[in-house]
């Protein structure tokens, strides 16, 4: 199993820390976890270089579509996986994520014994 660095990107405390959690079940990753799409964008111009963003959808001021598409006009991201974390489950909704160039999409909520799984499976 390769090892892989996660930037995980939400607004709500609760849900970083049980994302968490539930990536620290994989020893193989290593997490980096940050509060708004503001955040994750000083982060990258800031040199950090993830293997694949987990972004929330739903967040104030920069939402994780906008986010997405900021991260796209940064030297280094125009290829790195990003998968959207949401409870918005309409397949519309969810085509809309993927035409921006999603990897694939994580439900909300999400089942912490099988995150790691299920992102490492998306990538795959």
């Amino acid at each position: 199993m390769a090892h892989l660095t996660v930037l995980h990107v939400d607004d709500e405390p609760d849900i970083r820390e049980v994302a968490a959690m539930a990536l620290d079940l994989d020893p193989e990753l290593t997490l980096v976890s940050v509060g708004s799409g503001e955040d994750a964008l000083s982060r990258l111009y800031g040199g950090l270089n993830p293997d694949v963003i987990l972004l929330d959808v739903m967040m104030p001021r920069l939402d994780g579509p906008a986010t997405l598409l900021r991260i796209r006009e940064i030297e280094g991201q125009e290829n790195t996986p990003v998968l959207f974390m949401t409870a918005r489950t309409q397949a519309s909704e969810q085509q809309r994520y993927l035409a921006l160039g999603a990897k694939g999409i994580i439900v909300k909520p999400f089942d912490p014994m099988t995150l790691a799984r299920d992102l490492r499976d998306a990538l795959a």
